[in-house]
């Protein structure tokens, strides 16, 4: 039978993340106490240490580049509108 993948949860990758980042245990330990292999272990921690700078952007920041996102949105919107429009205008025109 082959080997059965193993679900961790979020919890669990967190405590392993946290151990690699306080590098109180080598590596070697840190699989051996979690039964994790060590390229888990670094991607876990690479994946832990890249979201912590997001914890400490301002609340603000966050709503400006959410409304920075909604409006590129709404100009990408208005520019297929009015090629819409003109396709429109065009083929009426040439209608008539």
């Amino acid at each position: 039978m082959g080997n059965v993948r193993k679900r961790h949860s979020a919890e669990f990758k967190t405590k392993v993340a946290v151990e690699a980042i306080r590098l109180q245990k080598t590596a070697n330990e840190i699989t051996a106490e979690y039964g994790v292999h060590a390229t888990q272990v670094n991607t876990w921690k690479k994946q832990a240490l890249a979201v912590i700078p997001e914890a400490f952007i301002s609340k603000r920041r966050k709503e400006q580049n959410n409304r920075q996102a909604e409006i590129d949105e709404l100009h990408r919107q208005m520019g297929q509108l009015i090629a819409e429009r003109n396709w429109l205008k065009k083929k009426s025109s040439a209608i008539r």
